[in-house]
């Protein structure tokens, strides 16, 4: 069996294929050279993704982007990595080659990477699977935020309904999310002052995030996550860690001394619910908390 395991690391450290394990925090746990040299790490780095591809971004190496707003190229990237069980996409990166990427989650969050060069492979119709793939990723993406839009939230949280009818009790929570008096921040700032807040709102809850948690813009400034295996002691704890981070003072450089705040409205998924029925249920603990003086966050 020994003699087997060291084969497997053998053919794991040398093939071509480039290979990577992340953690459910989305950190890199394994890898081999090929994907390590594609993307310019050391053997012994266990950085995170979000560490790995902004420092491709300041170095330019690995991962090609097409934007000069790394900030916000993160926050998309991020409303879309690991909410799937099974992802497959084409990537390039900056040393010209085109890859066929896969990401693979299992059911506690671990994900497994796998990218094989197809630069060579039907170059001809590159554009048309390029301009497909944009298609569908515009068609799941609020334009402003980048984060998922409405259509896409309400996908993810019909799959998280039928998964919570089929498989019976499990701990999965809904939480709907109001930016406070956003009216009068438009009044007072401006409409593309708002805009703002609605990014760095959106930017600061993404980053707080594990790579299953869902969140998107399901309107105006509303906003919604899903949380899948996270019952409501731990959800609600991880909505008090985004009242400690997410709008406080110096958050946007234009006015330093503007801060704003948010409610949130809370419930489990529970076996038996219709996907309207836990929106209800959120967006009634919402309503409660804007009565209750905002900055908080109540249950359904």
């Amino acid at each position: 069996m020994a003699v087997f395991d060291d084969i497997i690391d053998s053919l794991f450290e040398t093939s071509g294929t480039l290979v990577a394990l992340f953690d459910p925090q989305d950190i890199l746990r394994r890898s081999n050279a090929a994907f390590r040299d594609a993307y310019g790490l050391a053997e012994d780095e266990t950085l995170s993704w979000a560490q790995i591809v902004r420092r491709n971004f300041e170095q330019r190496r690995g991962v090609a982007f097409t934007t000069d707003d790394f900030e916000h190229w993160l926050t998309s990237a991020r409303s879309r990595r690991g909410k799937i069980p099974y992802r497959a996409f084409e990537t390039d990166i900056t040393d010209g080659r085109w890859l066929w990427m896969t990401e693979t989650v299992s059911p506690a969050g671990w994900m497994l990477c796998i990218a094989s060069d197809i630069t060579e492979l039907r170059t001809g119709e590159r554009s048309l699977r390029q301009d497909r793939d944009s298609a569908r990723k515009a068609s799941q993406t609020d334009e402003l935020t980048g984060i998922s839009n409405r259509r896409h939230c309400m996908s993810v949280l019909q799959e998280t309904v039928a998964k919570a009818n089929k498989n019976g009790a499990g701990e999965a929570c809904a939480v709907l999310l109001d930016i406070d008096r956003f009216k009068q921040i438009n009044d007072s700032f401006g409409h593309q002052f708002g805009d703002a807040v609605l990014i760095d709102f959106a930017t600061s809850v993404q980053r707080n995030l594990r790579p299953a948690d869902s969140f998107g813009r399901v309107g105006g400034e509303e906003f919604m996550l899903v949380l899948p295996q996270l019952g409501p002691a731990a959800a609600e704890l991880l909505i008090e860690r985004l009242f400690k981070q997410v709008g406080r003072p110096g958050c946007l450089p234009s006015q330093p001394n503007f801060h704003y705040s948010f409610s949130a409205g809370l419930t489990l998924i529970r076996p038996g619910d219709t996907p309207a029925e836990v929106y209800r249920r959120a967006d009634a603990a919402l309503y409660e908390a804007k009565m209750g003086g905002r900055g908080r966050q109540m249950s359904a």
